[in-house]
């Protein structure tokens, strides 16, 4: 993701969610060195995903597919993705938060082998107030390992 790509990521964002991040969160992101992606189909940017990772842990910022292209696979692909590059980048566990009313998010995520691990009152701005979050996380392993290393 680059600053060039935010009027189209923006659009993304707005449709996406009824509490949109701004123009000023993605650039922070992207001056921070935070890994960014933008997911494009012939040529059409229709996702992106945005990872902060710090010594041992990866945690999802953001990650949406266009609401006309969402239910095709492509929020996996781009969630397995995100995993890989934590586990690239030598992160040991991957966190995310994800609303509790959004039920296919979190279905994805447990279909991917994220679990939840807690809750966040009050977190994301809702229509009557806030709304909790969801914290989910995933322990990173090797792809190489083939059995579980002895305790």
């Amino acid at each position: 993701m680059r600053e060039s790509d935010l009027d189209t990521i923006l659009a993304i964002e707005q449709r996406a969610y009824p509490f949109p991040w701004t123009r000023g969160i993605f650039r922070d992101c992207l001056a921070a060195g935070y890994p960014a992606w933008v997911l494009q189909e012939h040529g059409l940017s229709i996702g992106y995903a945005v990872i902060s990772v710090a010594a041992d842990e990866a945690h999802i910022l953001n990650i949406c597919i266009a609401p006309e292209r969402q239910g095709r696979g492509h929020g996996r692909r781009l969630l397995r993705m995100l995993v890989k590059l934590a586990r690239d980048l030598g992160a040991a566990r991957i966190f995310l938060e994800v609303r509790p009313s959004n039920p296919p998010a979190i279905a994805l995520y447990h279909d991917e082998g994220f679990n939840e691990i807690g809750r966040r009152p009050r977190y994301y701005p809702a229509r009557d107030g806030r709304e909790d979050a969801l914290v989910m996380a995933m322990e990173l392993v090797h792809e190489d390992i083939d059995k579980m290393p002895p305790l």
